[in-house]
């Protein structure tokens, strides 16, 4: 018996210094930040400026401003949680087919921007961004698509739920860091020791502009139910495309599937004025 209680008290103890590491250690668990840029937007022809966002505490984001001639409206890029701008530039290849212009921006943390992320940090860096464009740029809100990819879906809508954005797009994004940690570890406590929140699910109950969200079946990463939960809490008008391999290599298999579905939605609702009298 006395065995058995030493080894109960062991487990227990080896457990609660696990729950401790992962208490202390989840801004390592949640942000990849990579600060070298591995290419440029003029890399794959595009013309490109570099633009500096100053923030609300004082940071100052780095970030790609990619025009087309004649731009049917503007898309705000919110990358996920790893990497940095240089790994999404296919996706400015993709806005400057469909007549979109694009600023691609990275959060505080990551590649050339300053500070440390935190999800208090990243929604400061979303507001910054929407100010860059809104009132530096003068672009109106209801010409401006929010794009979320994974994280980025997230912080996108949060500030859909804060502002008047035109349209939100969310690619392969979880409905709250809560939710997805409990099913990466169902064995941990999680929704009692989770210091993010990052709540898509919640946001899009304050979302009224169109909704449209991508996700596939065989995300490794963010199951597919989160997509379809998302789905559902989001208003009409909405779009669901189902994608096809990984989290990470979902866009690049589906990427003239997404263009076309996407391109569609986007002009067809950007420019509607019924979105907003709901």
């Amino acid at each position: 018996m006395r065995m058995l209680l030493n080894l109960f008290f062991l487990l227990a103890v080896s457990y609660l210094a696990l729950v401790l590491l992962i208490y202390v250690g989840q801004s390592r668990m949640v942000y990849f930040p990579d600060k070298q840029l591995s290419n440029t937007p003029e890399m794959f022809g595009l013309d490109y400026s570099s633009v500096s966002i100053a923030t609300a505490d004082g940071e100052t984001l780095h970030g790609w401003w990619v025009p087309v001639p004649d731009a049917k409206g503007t898309v705000l890029f919110f990358h996920g949680n790893a990497g940095n701008i240089s790994h999404r530039i296919n996706y400015l290849t993709m806005f400057s087919r469909l007549g979109y212009n694009t600023l691609l921006f990275d959060y505080r943390g990551y590649g050339q921007s300053s500070g440390t992320p935190s999800e208090s940090g990243t929604y400061l860096d979303a507001e910054a961004a929407w100010q860059h464009l809104t009132v530096t740029q003068k672009i109106a809100s209801e010409q401006i698509v929010l794009f979320g990819e994974s994280l980025g879906g997230a912080v996108a809508s949060w500030l859909a739920a804060r502002e008047k954005p035109g349209l939100l797009v969310l690619a392969s994004t979880f409905t709250s860091v809560p939710d997805l940690a409990a099913q990466i570890y169902p064995f941990l406590p999680v929704r009692w020791i989770s210091r993010f929140d990052y709540n898509t699910l919640e946001s899009l109950q304050s979302v009224t502009c169109p909704v449209f969200i991508a996700h596939s079946p065989q995300d490794e990463i963010v199951p597919f139910q989160h997509g379809q939960r998302l789905f559902q809490a989001a208003s009409e008008p909405k779009h669901f495309l189902t994608l096809e391999g990984g989290h990470n290599n979902g866009f690049i298999f589906m990427q003239p599937t997404w263009q076309r579905a996407l391109g569609a939605f986007m002009d067809q609702h950007l420019n509607s004025p019924l979105k907003f009298s709901r």
